[in-house]
């Protein structure tokens, strides 16, 4: 139960970061470690391509460094998605902490 409510946050979270700027595996696991996330490839990966096929992530290929990397940014989908999401984890935010 606990690892599909922090499959929900990280896929929050990877929304928020592909909506900004576009993201590869790598970045959002180093990133979601910073908060806390033990993220491994067979987690994140597989999120994304999840993600991908939902329709709220697309990706292109890249060469960085000399290697293909695959980079993803949102979807208009997983925009309305992201902004949904905003509004509920706002809401949540004030029950639990009193706001």
């Amino acid at each position: 139960m606990i690892r599909r409510v922090l499959l929900g946050f990280m896929g929050i979270h990877v929304l928020h970061h592909a909506s900004r700027e576009g993201v590869t595996g790598k970045f959002m696991m180093d990133e979601l470690r910073k908060h806390g996330y033990n993220v491994s490839p067979g987690t994140i990966y597989p999120l994304l391509h999840r993600m991908e096929e939902m329709g709220l992530l697309k990706s292109r290929t890249e060469v960085r460094n000399g290697k293909r990397v695959r980079v993803y940014t949102t979807t208009p989908k997983g925009e309305k998605l992201l902004e949904e999401a905003r509004s509920k984890v706002e809401e949540l935010c004030k029950e639990l902490l009193g706001g």
